[in-house]
């Protein structure tokens, strides 16, 4: 069978995320099952127009405004592929109407309040007006999700169809779970692209109202982007006696050793599609303390494998760690449900039923 996606960024783009490494994963799975896969993206930099990874072929041209129509060029000028998935990232693709072939589209959050964090007042107001619109307009198209949350937005929207497939991720479980105490200092650590939409400025005011307190703790930040240059003035600036730690991104060898050194993961974000980062501290032996937001509400289960705060403010996440630092029983269960839960996200557990379902779209099968 051939298999196109459609999604604006590919694993190489400077601007690469989660998404792009479950999209990846779930195409190397298909071209391992003897498929044919091709990912059209956005070009970018520097990027060659067309180049192969892992035997997926990644074809680049156009940008915001332009890659639909190219997207659209290019498709005409191949042979037919059996299945089209049309990636939403706030705009879609609108392939249903122009590839000709069986179509589903696959998003990873609604992303709503986001819009302001990137936009002025007005902009964002249309964007997120267009949005809706965009996907009612799709409500007859199958959809594909990982998010419980995301699925009920989209059904309130209109959307009819919608499939749930979970993410997966490459790190593995720890064998066995080694001994780590909730002893001062507490480490801490953010693992995030440092956008304004994460939100990590929260996780470092909690950090300096819990030194306030007189909470040994570490807090390290692993990841790059726009605002770091702004997140370092506000730590400088908030918790000057208490440097926190930028470590830029690393490799993922680096970042599990991270993950499997700290006591808990911060997370922060406006919304997710899931929280890919959640389950691969998990998998390290590392629970989390997350905000109340669609996503993060199903990459931890609250009071089980980590902690949901009540508020999505700085208080609200002081106030958890906090609240764990004088109940390490209660830490240690989280840690042991998070670690045996994260195994079931392992890829080899999600991709072949993944697999199995895009197969079946490919066919023409109704969800």
């Amino acid at each position: 069978m051939r298999f196109l996606m459609l999604n604006w960024r590919d694993p190489k783009n400077p601007l690469a995320g989660g998404a792009e490494r479950v999209t990846e994963g779930y195409l190397a799975a298909l071209r391992a099952r003897g498929h044919e896969v091709v990912w059209f993206t956005f070009a970018f930099p520097g990027a060659p127009a067309e180049e192969d990874l892992r035997g997926i072929r990644i074809v680049r041209a156009g940008g915001k405004g332009s890659a639909i129509f190219a997207a659209r060029r290019w498709v005409r000028r191949q042979p037919r592929f059996d299945l089209v998935i049309d990636q939403h990232h706030g705009l879609p693709w609108f392939a249903p109407w122009w590839c000709g072939t069986n179509c589903v589209a696959y998003i990873h959050e609604v992303l709503g309040p986001i819009w302001k964090s990137f936009y002025r007042p007005l902009t964002a107001a249309f964007g997120r007006w267009q949005e809706k619109r965009m996907l009612w307009l799709y409500r007859n198209t199958q959809f594909w999700t990982a998010s419980a949350s995301t699925k009920i937005l989209l059904e309130q929207i209109g959307v009819r169809r919608v499939q749930l497939i979970p993410y997966g991720v490459d790190t593995q479980a720890l064998p066995a779970l080694p001994d780590k105490p909730l002893t001062p200092p507490v480490r801490l650590i953010v693992v995030s692209r440092l956008a304004p939409n994460k939100r990590v400025d929260h996780a470092i005011r909690a950090y300096a109202l819990l030194r306030q307190r007189g909470v040994d703790a570490r807090l390290t930040v692993v990841g790059s982007g726009v605002i770091e240059s702004s997140l370092r003035e506000l730590a400088a600036r908030l918790a000057d006696r208490w440097p926190v730690e930028f470590t830029g991104a690393l490799p993922e060898a680096a970042k599990d050793a991270r993950l499997r050194e700290a006591h808990l993961l911060l997370h922060t974000s406006l919304r997710e599609g899931w929280g890919l980062n959640v389950i691969e501290a998990n998998a390290m032996g590392t629970s989390a303390v997350v905000y109340p937001v669609a996503g993060l509400i199903e990459s931890t289960l609250d009071d089980q494998t980590g902690i949901v705060t009540p508020q999505e403010t700085p208080e609200a996440l002081a106030g958890a760690i906090e609240f764990l630092t004088r109940d390490p029983e209660r830490y240690q269960r989280h840690r042991v449900a998070a670690w045996e839960r994260a195994k079931t996200f392992h890829w080899s557990q999600v991709l072949p039923p993944a697999c199995d379902w895009l197969e079946a779209q490919a066919r023409g099968a109704q969800a």
